[in-house]
Protein backbone atom coordinates (compact mmCIF):
# COMPACT_ATOMS: atom_id res chain seq x y z
CA UNK A 1 0.00 0.00 0.00
CA UNK A 2 1.22 3.19 -0.70
CA UNK A 3 0.31 6.48 0.81
CA UNK A 4 0.76 10.36 0.19
CA UNK A 5 0.22 12.81 2.79
CA UNK A 6 0.42 16.42 1.72
CA UNK A 7 -0.06 20.02 3.07
CA UNK A 8 -1.31 21.71 -0.17
CA UNK A 9 -2.08 25.44 1.14
CA UNK A 10 -5.01 25.48 -0.65
CA UNK A 11 -6.40 22.46 -3.21
CA UNK A 12 -7.59 25.04 -6.11
CA UNK A 13 -4.25 26.81 -6.76
CA UNK A 14 -2.34 23.29 -6.33
CA UNK A 15 -5.00 21.02 -8.24
CA UNK A 16 -2.74 20.70 -11.27
CA UNK A 17 0.19 19.80 -8.75
CA UNK A 18 -1.78 17.16 -6.77
CA UNK A 19 -2.64 15.56 -9.97
CA UNK A 20 0.70 15.57 -11.67
CA UNK A 21 1.47 13.77 -8.36
CA UNK A 22 -1.57 10.90 -8.46
CA UNK A 23 0.50 10.17 -12.39
CA UNK A 24 3.74 10.59 -10.80
CA UNK A 25 3.03 8.12 -7.78
CA UNK A 26 -0.36 6.40 -8.42
CA UNK A 27 -1.14 6.10 -5.01
CA UNK A 28 -3.80 4.13 -3.17
CA UNK A 29 -4.36 6.79 -0.94
CA UNK A 30 -3.81 10.74 -0.73
CA UNK A 31 -4.30 12.10 2.54
CA UNK A 32 -4.72 16.36 1.95
CA UNK A 33 -4.59 18.96 4.25
CA UNK A 34 -5.61 22.79 4.12
CA UNK A 35 -7.62 22.38 1.21
CA UNK A 36 -9.08 25.48 1.73
CA UNK A 37 -12.80 25.37 -0.15
CA UNK A 38 -15.60 25.98 0.48
CA UNK A 39 -17.83 22.82 1.27
CA UNK A 40 -19.54 21.93 -1.80
CA UNK A 41 -16.60 23.05 -4.09
CA UNK A 42 -14.46 20.76 -3.88
CA UNK A 43 -12.77 19.07 -6.46
CA UNK A 44 -14.64 15.89 -6.79
CA UNK A 45 -14.86 15.73 -10.59
CA UNK A 46 -10.84 16.55 -11.40
CA UNK A 47 -10.27 13.94 -8.98
CA UNK A 48 -12.72 11.30 -10.31
CA UNK A 49 -11.35 11.66 -14.05
CA UNK A 50 -7.85 11.39 -12.92
CA UNK A 51 -9.21 8.01 -11.20
CA UNK A 52 -9.91 8.52 -7.45
CA UNK A 53 -13.03 8.85 -5.19
CA UNK A 54 -12.35 11.32 -2.45
CA UNK A 55 -14.30 12.53 0.49
CA UNK A 56 -13.59 15.66 2.36
CA UNK A 57 -14.20 17.92 4.78
CA UNK A 58 -14.33 21.17 3.65
CA UNK A 59 -14.89 24.56 6.18
CA UNK A 60 -13.97 27.67 3.57
CA UNK A 61 -10.84 29.55 3.15
CA UNK A 62 -8.30 28.40 6.29
CA UNK A 63 -8.61 24.99 6.63
CA UNK A 64 -10.15 21.64 5.37
CA UNK A 65 -8.89 18.02 4.68
CA UNK A 66 -9.58 15.20 2.18
CA UNK A 67 -8.92 11.31 1.58
CA UNK A 68 -8.64 9.87 -1.80
CA UNK A 69 -7.91 7.01 -2.73
CA UNK A 70 -8.36 4.68 -6.19
CA UNK A 71 -11.42 3.94 -7.63
CA UNK A 72 -11.41 0.65 -7.09
CA UNK A 73 -10.32 1.01 -3.40
CA UNK A 74 -13.50 3.11 -2.87
CA UNK A 75 -13.54 5.28 0.49
CA UNK A 76 -15.74 3.96 3.07
CA UNK A 77 -17.10 4.37 7.03
CA UNK A 78 -16.49 8.19 6.03
CA UNK A 79 -16.21 10.21 9.82
CA UNK A 80 -15.93 14.18 9.96
CA UNK A 81 -14.68 15.91 13.32
CA UNK A 82 -12.73 15.16 16.03
CA UNK A 83 -14.50 14.33 19.18
CA UNK A 84 -13.63 17.04 21.65
CA UNK A 85 -11.65 19.20 19.48
CA UNK A 86 -12.13 23.00 20.40
CA UNK A 87 -14.33 24.11 17.18
CA UNK A 88 -15.26 21.49 15.04
CA UNK A 89 -16.13 24.26 11.90
CA UNK A 90 -12.42 24.36 11.56
CA UNK A 91 -12.62 20.68 9.62
CA UNK A 92 -9.30 19.41 10.71
CA UNK A 93 -10.14 15.89 10.79
CA UNK A 94 -11.49 13.12 8.69
CA UNK A 95 -11.59 9.14 8.94
CA UNK A 96 -12.31 7.02 6.48
CA UNK A 97 -11.28 2.61 5.48
CA UNK A 98 -9.28 2.44 2.72
CA UNK A 99 -8.35 -1.11 1.60
CA UNK A 100 -8.84 -2.87 4.88
CA UNK A 101 -6.70 0.47 6.69
CA UNK A 102 -8.49 2.93 9.03
CA UNK A 103 -6.85 5.81 7.39
CA UNK A 104 -6.89 9.78 9.17
CA UNK A 105 -6.06 13.00 7.43
CA UNK A 106 -5.43 15.73 10.15
CA UNK A 107 -4.39 19.35 10.34
CA UNK A 108 -3.67 20.29 13.61
CA UNK A 109 -3.83 23.89 14.75
CA UNK A 110 -0.66 26.18 13.92
CA UNK A 111 -1.12 27.85 17.45
CA UNK A 112 0.77 31.24 16.30
CA UNK A 113 1.61 32.57 19.45
CA UNK A 114 2.45 30.87 23.11
CA UNK A 115 0.32 31.53 25.62
CA UNK A 116 -2.61 32.62 23.16
CA UNK A 117 -5.86 31.26 23.36
CA UNK A 118 -4.80 29.92 19.64
CA UNK A 119 -1.99 27.84 21.63
CA UNK A 120 -4.48 26.57 24.39
CA UNK A 121 -6.50 25.64 21.32
CA UNK A 122 -3.49 23.45 19.84
CA UNK A 123 -3.00 21.86 22.89
CA UNK A 124 -6.74 20.82 23.59
CA UNK A 125 -7.53 19.16 20.13
CA UNK A 126 -3.88 17.60 21.19
CA UNK A 127 -5.56 16.48 23.60
CA UNK A 128 -8.74 15.03 21.78
CA UNK A 129 -6.10 13.37 19.44
CA UNK A 130 -4.86 11.74 22.19
CA UNK A 131 -8.43 10.24 23.01
CA UNK A 132 -8.69 9.27 19.66
CA UNK A 133 -5.96 7.53 19.28
CA UNK A 134 -6.80 4.94 21.69
CA UNK A 135 -9.65 4.01 20.14
CA UNK A 136 -7.67 3.43 16.63
CA UNK A 137 -4.94 1.72 17.91
CA UNK A 138 -7.00 -1.34 18.52
CA UNK A 139 -7.45 -2.49 14.67
CA UNK A 140 -4.76 -1.28 11.70
CA UNK A 141 -5.12 2.76 11.41
CA UNK A 142 -3.03 5.44 10.18
CA UNK A 143 -2.93 8.93 11.30
CA UNK A 144 -1.20 11.51 9.15
CA UNK A 145 -1.07 14.77 8.12
CA UNK A 146 0.42 17.95 9.02
CA UNK A 147 0.80 18.18 13.05
CA UNK A 148 2.10 21.36 13.46
CA UNK A 149 4.85 19.99 16.27
CA UNK A 150 8.11 18.98 15.63
CA UNK A 151 8.75 15.97 17.76
CA UNK A 152 12.18 16.86 18.91
CA UNK A 153 15.05 19.15 18.18
CA UNK A 154 16.09 16.74 15.42
CA UNK A 155 13.48 17.79 13.41
CA UNK A 156 14.20 21.88 13.82
CA UNK A 157 17.03 23.22 11.49
CA UNK A 158 17.79 25.37 14.23
CA UNK A 159 16.25 25.18 17.40
CA UNK A 160 17.87 28.21 18.90
CA UNK A 161 16.25 29.90 16.25
CA UNK A 162 12.75 28.47 17.53
CA UNK A 163 13.01 29.64 21.62
CA UNK A 164 9.76 30.85 22.29
CA UNK A 165 8.57 29.93 19.38
CA UNK A 166 5.43 27.38 18.59
CA UNK A 167 6.01 24.19 17.27
CA UNK A 168 8.32 23.30 19.69
CA UNK A 169 7.57 23.74 23.05
CA UNK A 170 7.44 20.87 25.80
CA UNK A 171 3.59 21.29 25.85
CA UNK A 172 3.28 20.36 22.09
CA UNK A 173 5.53 17.98 22.20
CA UNK A 174 4.22 16.03 25.01
CA UNK A 175 0.48 17.11 23.68
CA UNK A 176 1.94 14.41 20.25
CA UNK A 177 3.95 12.36 22.91
CA UNK A 178 0.76 11.11 23.84
CA UNK A 179 -0.94 10.59 21.05
CA UNK A 180 1.85 8.33 19.95
CA UNK A 181 2.01 6.57 23.43
CA UNK A 182 -1.59 5.40 22.81
CA UNK A 183 0.03 2.92 20.40
CA UNK A 184 1.20 4.24 17.50
CA UNK A 185 4.80 4.56 15.44
CA UNK A 186 6.25 7.51 14.12
CA UNK A 187 7.07 5.92 10.20
CA UNK A 188 9.88 8.16 9.06
CA UNK A 189 11.64 8.29 12.48
CA UNK A 190 10.80 3.76 12.72
CA UNK A 191 13.06 3.86 9.34
CA UNK A 192 15.23 6.47 9.65
CA UNK A 193 16.17 7.54 13.30
CA UNK A 194 19.02 10.31 12.37
CA UNK A 195 18.05 11.78 9.14
CA UNK A 196 16.33 15.13 9.24
CA UNK A 197 13.39 14.64 7.32
CA UNK A 198 11.65 17.91 6.77
CA UNK A 199 8.52 18.42 4.96
CA UNK A 200 8.21 22.21 5.73
CA UNK A 201 9.66 25.13 4.23
CA UNK A 202 9.51 29.13 4.52
CA UNK A 203 8.30 30.35 0.87
CA UNK A 204 11.23 33.64 2.30
CA UNK A 205 14.51 33.82 2.36
CA UNK A 206 15.48 30.66 0.04
CA UNK A 207 14.21 28.29 3.37
CA UNK A 208 14.22 25.37 1.02
CA UNK A 209 17.07 25.85 -1.16
CA UNK A 210 18.86 26.37 1.78
CA UNK A 211 17.69 23.02 3.75
CA UNK A 212 16.18 25.24 6.73
CA UNK A 213 13.18 23.06 7.40
CA UNK A 214 10.83 21.52 9.70
CA UNK A 215 9.50 18.31 10.17
CA UNK A 216 5.89 18.65 10.73
CA UNK A 217 4.02 16.54 8.68
CA UNK A 218 3.98 12.76 9.98
CA UNK A 219 2.60 9.25 9.27
CA UNK A 220 1.37 7.56 12.36
CA UNK A 221 1.29 4.31 12.29
CA UNK A 222 -0.82 1.38 14.85
CA UNK A 223 2.20 -0.93 16.05
CA UNK A 224 0.57 -3.83 14.40
CA UNK A 225 1.27 -2.32 10.85
CA UNK A 226 4.85 -0.87 11.74
CA UNK A 227 6.60 -4.68 10.66
CA UNK A 228 5.03 -3.89 7.22
CA UNK A 229 6.89 -0.50 7.08
CA UNK A 230 9.05 -0.47 3.97
CA UNK A 231 9.76 3.46 2.80
CA UNK A 232 9.00 6.86 4.28
CA UNK A 233 10.25 9.67 2.64
CA UNK A 234 9.45 13.43 0.64
CA UNK A 235 9.17 13.42 -3.37
CA UNK A 236 11.37 17.27 -3.47
CA UNK A 237 10.08 17.80 -7.06
CA UNK A 238 6.88 18.96 -5.58
CA UNK A 239 8.29 21.53 -3.03
CA UNK A 240 9.97 23.32 -6.61
CA UNK A 241 8.54 24.46 -9.56
CA UNK A 242 5.43 26.51 -10.47
CA UNK A 243 2.94 27.18 -7.46
CA UNK A 244 4.42 24.88 -5.09
CA UNK A 245 2.83 24.60 -1.64
CA UNK A 246 5.35 25.57 1.65
CA UNK A 247 5.10 21.81 2.60
CA UNK A 248 6.75 18.29 0.65
CA UNK A 249 4.13 15.20 0.18
CA UNK A 250 5.32 12.45 2.78
CA UNK A 251 5.18 8.70 0.99
CA UNK A 252 4.93 5.98 3.08
CA UNK A 253 4.50 2.16 1.66
CA UNK A 254 3.57 -0.75 3.50
CA UNK A 255 4.01 -4.38 2.80
CA UNK A 256 3.03 -7.63 3.09
CA UNK A 257 4.48 -9.13 6.35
Amino acid sequence: MLLVTWNVNSLRVRLPRVLELLEKHRPDALLMQETKVDPGAFPHAELEAAGYRAADHSGGRWAGVAIAARAELGVAGVRTGLPGEPDAAEARWIEADVAGVRLTSVYVPNGREVGSPTFAAKLAFLDAMAGRATDLAAGPAMISGDMNVCPTDADVYDPAAFVGATHVTPEERAGLARVLAAGLVDSYRHLHPDAPGFTWWDYRQGHFHRGLGLRIDLVLVTEGLAPRLRSCGIDRDFRKGPKPSDHAPLLVELGDL
